[in-house]
Protein backbone atom coordinates (compact mmCIF):
# COMPACT_ATOMS: atom_id res chain seq x y z
CA UNK A 1 0.00 0.00 0.00
CA UNK A 2 1.12 3.32 -0.82
CA UNK A 3 1.63 5.82 2.35
CA UNK A 4 2.95 8.23 0.74
CA UNK A 5 1.00 11.98 1.73
CA UNK A 6 1.28 15.41 -0.37
CA UNK A 7 2.67 17.26 2.14
CA UNK A 8 3.72 17.56 6.15
CA UNK A 9 0.66 19.88 6.24
CA UNK A 10 -1.47 17.20 5.51
CA UNK A 11 0.55 14.11 7.17
CA UNK A 12 -0.69 16.44 10.48
CA UNK A 13 -3.90 17.43 9.87
CA UNK A 14 -5.91 15.10 11.85
CA UNK A 15 -3.72 15.16 15.43
CA UNK A 16 -6.24 16.76 17.85
CA UNK A 17 -5.46 19.11 20.59
CA UNK A 18 -4.60 16.72 23.65
CA UNK A 19 -2.85 13.79 21.90
CA UNK A 20 -0.02 12.00 22.63
CA UNK A 21 3.24 12.23 20.23
CA UNK A 22 6.37 10.14 20.30
CA UNK A 23 8.79 12.13 18.90
CA UNK A 24 12.21 10.69 17.39
CA UNK A 25 15.66 12.48 17.69
CA UNK A 26 18.67 13.24 19.68
CA UNK A 27 19.52 17.00 20.60
CA UNK A 28 19.37 18.36 16.76
CA UNK A 29 19.89 14.57 15.19
CA UNK A 30 17.47 13.33 13.58
CA UNK A 31 14.53 15.64 14.65
CA UNK A 32 10.99 15.57 12.32
CA UNK A 33 11.22 19.71 12.28
CA UNK A 34 9.15 20.41 9.12
CA UNK A 35 6.30 17.66 10.62
CA UNK A 36 6.65 19.94 14.70
CA UNK A 37 6.28 23.17 12.27
CA UNK A 38 3.40 21.74 9.96
CA UNK A 39 1.67 20.84 13.66
CA UNK A 40 2.40 24.19 15.00
CA UNK A 41 0.46 26.17 12.14
CA UNK A 42 -2.36 23.13 12.55
CA UNK A 43 -3.08 24.72 16.00
CA UNK A 44 -3.90 21.74 18.03
CA UNK A 45 -2.74 22.62 21.79
CA UNK A 46 -2.69 21.12 25.08
CA UNK A 47 0.07 18.15 23.50
CA UNK A 48 1.38 15.60 25.66
CA UNK A 49 4.99 14.90 24.02
CA UNK A 50 7.35 12.01 24.73
CA UNK A 51 11.06 12.50 23.87
CA UNK A 52 14.57 12.22 24.47
CA UNK A 53 14.07 16.04 24.80
CA UNK A 54 12.41 18.91 23.98
CA UNK A 55 14.08 20.70 21.35
CA UNK A 56 16.30 24.12 21.80
CA UNK A 57 14.59 27.44 21.77
CA UNK A 58 13.38 28.41 18.32
CA UNK A 59 13.89 24.77 17.08
CA UNK A 60 12.79 21.11 17.53
CA UNK A 61 10.07 20.73 20.04
CA UNK A 62 10.97 23.99 21.32
CA UNK A 63 8.68 25.58 18.50
CA UNK A 64 6.09 24.09 20.06
CA UNK A 65 6.91 24.82 23.32
CA UNK A 66 7.71 28.94 22.71
CA UNK A 67 3.95 29.15 21.84
CA UNK A 68 2.57 27.01 24.52
CA UNK A 69 1.80 24.01 22.93
CA UNK A 70 2.49 21.38 25.35
CA UNK A 71 1.33 20.68 28.37
CA UNK A 72 3.17 17.41 29.37
CA UNK A 73 6.84 15.98 28.38
CA UNK A 74 8.41 13.11 29.36
CA UNK A 75 12.24 12.79 28.72
CA UNK A 76 15.51 12.44 29.89
CA UNK A 77 17.30 15.09 29.23
CA UNK A 78 16.32 19.14 28.99
CA UNK A 79 19.34 21.45 29.87
CA UNK A 80 19.38 23.15 26.31
CA UNK A 81 16.12 24.88 26.30
CA UNK A 82 15.34 28.12 28.29
CA UNK A 83 12.04 28.40 27.98
CA UNK A 84 11.35 25.06 28.72
CA UNK A 85 13.09 25.64 32.24
CA UNK A 86 10.98 28.84 32.75
CA UNK A 87 8.10 26.96 32.17
CA UNK A 88 8.18 24.14 34.54
CA UNK A 89 9.92 26.41 37.48
CA UNK A 90 6.47 28.36 36.41
CA UNK A 91 3.95 25.96 36.99
CA UNK A 92 3.18 26.11 33.33
CA UNK A 93 4.85 22.63 32.02
CA UNK A 94 4.26 19.26 33.54
CA UNK A 95 7.64 17.32 33.23
CA UNK A 96 8.05 13.69 33.55
CA UNK A 97 11.67 12.88 33.73
CA UNK A 98 12.94 9.23 32.86
CA UNK A 99 16.61 8.02 32.91
CA UNK A 100 17.56 7.69 29.27
CA UNK A 101 17.95 3.65 29.31
CA UNK A 102 14.51 3.80 30.98
CA UNK A 103 12.98 5.85 28.38
CA UNK A 104 14.20 4.32 25.59
CA UNK A 105 13.05 0.65 26.80
CA UNK A 106 9.63 2.31 27.76
CA UNK A 107 9.00 2.96 23.83
CA UNK A 108 10.34 -0.01 23.13
CA UNK A 109 8.00 -2.01 25.34
CA UNK A 110 5.05 0.01 24.08
CA UNK A 111 5.35 -0.91 20.70
CA UNK A 112 6.19 -4.55 21.01
CA UNK A 113 2.67 -4.66 22.89
CA UNK A 114 4.88 -5.20 26.61
CA UNK A 115 2.78 -3.30 29.47
CA UNK A 116 5.59 -2.84 31.88
CA UNK A 117 9.20 -4.72 32.75
CA UNK A 118 11.56 -4.69 35.99
CA UNK A 119 14.56 -2.28 35.38
CA UNK A 120 17.17 -1.82 38.39
CA UNK A 121 17.84 1.89 37.07
CA UNK A 122 16.66 4.03 39.30
CA UNK A 123 16.09 1.74 42.27
CA UNK A 124 17.38 4.16 45.76
CA UNK A 125 16.42 7.16 44.07
CA UNK A 126 13.07 9.50 44.05
CA UNK A 127 12.34 7.89 39.98
CA UNK A 128 11.46 4.35 42.15
CA UNK A 129 10.42 6.01 45.72
CA UNK A 130 8.63 9.27 44.08
CA UNK A 131 8.97 12.74 45.14
CA UNK A 132 10.33 14.16 41.93
CA UNK A 133 8.11 17.70 41.20
CA UNK A 134 6.49 16.65 37.84
CA UNK A 135 4.84 19.97 38.36
CA UNK A 136 5.55 23.45 40.06
CA UNK A 137 3.34 25.67 41.90
CA UNK A 138 3.57 29.08 40.87
CA UNK A 139 5.32 30.16 43.97
CA UNK A 140 8.03 27.52 43.66
CA UNK A 141 6.53 24.38 45.48
CA UNK A 142 5.67 21.08 44.66
CA UNK A 143 2.14 20.93 43.06
CA UNK A 144 2.16 17.71 41.75
CA UNK A 145 5.07 14.67 42.45
CA UNK A 146 5.69 11.67 41.29
CA UNK A 147 4.20 8.82 42.58
CA UNK A 148 6.09 5.70 44.40
CA UNK A 149 6.55 2.94 42.17
CA UNK A 150 6.66 -0.94 42.87
CA UNK A 151 9.64 -2.52 43.51
CA UNK A 152 10.44 -6.48 43.34
CA UNK A 153 12.89 -8.20 44.26
CA UNK A 154 15.12 -10.97 41.96
CA UNK A 155 17.75 -12.87 43.07
CA UNK A 156 18.85 -10.73 45.54
CA UNK A 157 18.43 -7.29 43.69
CA UNK A 158 16.28 -5.10 44.21
CA UNK A 159 14.15 -3.59 40.60
CA UNK A 160 11.21 -1.12 39.99
CA UNK A 161 8.68 -1.68 37.57
CA UNK A 162 8.27 0.82 34.19
CA UNK A 163 5.62 1.19 32.35
CA UNK A 164 5.47 0.63 28.53
CA UNK A 165 5.24 3.67 26.22
CA UNK A 166 2.28 3.97 23.49
CA UNK A 167 1.17 7.24 21.77
CA UNK A 168 -2.09 8.48 19.35
CA UNK A 169 0.84 9.65 16.84
CA UNK A 170 4.90 9.02 16.17
CA UNK A 171 6.38 11.53 14.37
CA UNK A 172 10.12 10.40 13.09
CA UNK A 173 12.65 11.48 10.62
CA UNK A 174 14.64 8.74 8.20
CA UNK A 175 17.25 9.61 5.30
CA UNK A 176 15.48 7.15 3.13
CA UNK A 177 12.37 6.15 3.05
CA UNK A 178 10.24 3.80 0.27
CA UNK A 179 6.45 4.06 -0.55
CA UNK A 180 5.47 1.27 1.57
CA UNK A 181 6.81 2.87 4.55
CA UNK A 182 10.28 1.19 4.72
CA UNK A 183 12.59 3.41 6.28
CA UNK A 184 16.48 4.01 6.84
CA UNK A 185 18.31 6.02 9.19
CA UNK A 186 21.84 7.21 8.89
CA UNK A 187 24.34 6.68 11.38
CA UNK A 188 23.58 9.21 14.46
CA UNK A 189 19.96 9.91 13.41
CA UNK A 190 19.06 6.46 14.47
CA UNK A 191 19.18 7.17 17.93
CA UNK A 192 15.09 7.68 19.47
CA UNK A 193 13.48 7.09 15.74
CA UNK A 194 12.81 3.07 15.27
CA UNK A 195 11.89 3.18 19.06
CA UNK A 196 9.31 6.20 18.75
CA UNK A 197 7.84 4.96 14.95
CA UNK A 198 7.07 1.92 17.11
CA UNK A 199 5.35 3.09 20.08
CA UNK A 200 2.90 5.47 17.74
CA UNK A 201 -0.79 4.09 16.73
CA UNK A 202 -0.08 6.32 14.02
CA UNK A 203 3.36 7.01 12.96
CA UNK A 204 4.09 10.11 10.50
CA UNK A 205 7.65 9.72 8.79
CA UNK A 206 9.26 12.77 7.02
CA UNK A 207 12.16 11.71 4.70
CA UNK A 208 14.93 13.08 3.32
CA UNK A 209 15.05 10.56 0.09
CA UNK A 210 11.95 8.53 -1.23
CA UNK A 211 12.46 5.08 -2.94
CA UNK A 212 10.58 2.47 -4.37
CA UNK A 213 9.69 -0.65 -2.54
CA UNK A 214 12.31 -3.35 -2.87
CA UNK A 215 15.23 -0.46 -3.30
CA UNK A 216 16.27 -0.59 0.37
CA UNK A 217 18.36 -3.42 1.07
CA UNK A 218 15.90 -5.79 4.09
CA UNK A 219 18.90 -5.51 5.85
CA UNK A 220 19.54 -1.91 6.03
CA UNK A 221 15.01 -1.73 6.70
CA UNK A 222 15.86 -0.29 10.61
CA UNK A 223 11.96 0.36 10.95
CA UNK A 224 9.61 -2.04 8.61
CA UNK A 225 7.10 -0.52 6.64
CA UNK A 226 4.08 -2.36 9.03
CA UNK A 227 4.94 0.34 11.77
CA UNK A 228 4.54 3.34 9.28
CA UNK A 229 1.19 5.07 8.33
CA UNK A 230 2.25 8.01 6.25
CA UNK A 231 5.22 8.77 4.99
CA UNK A 232 6.06 12.68 3.51
CA UNK A 233 9.31 13.43 0.90
CA UNK A 234 10.96 16.90 2.62
CA UNK A 235 14.21 16.66 0.59
CA UNK A 236 17.67 16.69 2.01
CA UNK A 237 18.17 19.96 3.99
CA UNK A 238 21.01 21.74 6.10
CA UNK A 239 22.04 19.97 9.17
CA UNK A 240 21.53 22.59 12.35
CA UNK A 241 24.63 22.37 15.08
CA UNK A 242 23.33 22.20 19.12
CA UNK A 243 26.80 23.36 19.83
CA UNK A 244 29.53 24.75 18.21
CA UNK A 245 32.88 25.03 20.15
CA UNK A 246 36.44 25.51 18.33
CA UNK A 247 39.60 25.23 19.77
CA UNK A 248 43.14 26.42 18.42
CA UNK A 249 45.04 24.45 16.05
CA UNK A 250 48.52 22.84 17.65
CA UNK A 251 50.60 25.59 15.01
CA UNK A 252 48.62 28.25 16.41
CA UNK A 253 45.87 29.23 14.12
CA UNK A 254 42.37 29.55 14.68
Amino acid sequence: MDQVVSSAKAAVADIPSGATLAVGGFGLSGIPHNLIEALLEQGATDLVTVSNNCGVDGWGLGVLLDAKRIRRTTGSYVGENKEFERQYLHGELEVELVPQGTLAERLRAGGAGIPAFYTSAGVGTQVAEGGLPWRHAEDGSIAFPSPKKETRTFNGREYVLEEGIVCDFALVRASKGDRHGNLYYNKATRNFNPLCATAGRITIAEVEELVEPGEIRPEDVHTPGIFVQRVVLVGPQGKRIERVTTRKRQNGAN
